[in-house]
């Protein structure tokens, strides 16, 4: 390295390299990262499918007369709730998906 001139700049970049070489290697510990990202989604989708789930059986329940009139609408705005969550979502992701193909290679 001796022939390269030592100029501010270079000299930056040595000082930034000693540093970063004295730091301690970051943790990749699952257990203290938390969940990932496709376990939150996972999780995420599974409690919409039970609502949607659970929507369906009181409206059942309703139709039965097992069920009061109340229960049967906010079990149906519950679920017309969650459906229109994931259906934006899924528009989001599909937006997304498609925004990174149409980027130049």
């Amino acid at each position: 390295m001796s022939d390269l001139p030592i100029t501010p700049t270079f000299a930056a970049i040595q000082s930034a390299y000693g540093k970063a070489r004295d730091v301690p290697a970051a943790t990749t510990d699952a257990a203290q990262l938390g969940p990932s990202f496709g376990a939150m989604v996972e999780d995420v989708a599974q409690q919409a499918v039970e609502t949607v789930r659970t929507g369906d059986q009181v409206a059942s329940a309703g139709l039965r007369g097992q069920a009061d009139m109340q229960a049967v609408v906010e079990a149906t705005m519950a679920m017309d709730s969650t459906v229109r969550v994931s259906v934006a979502l899924r528009d989001k992701m599909v937006e997304a998906y498609q925004e990174i193909m149409r980027m130049p290679i």
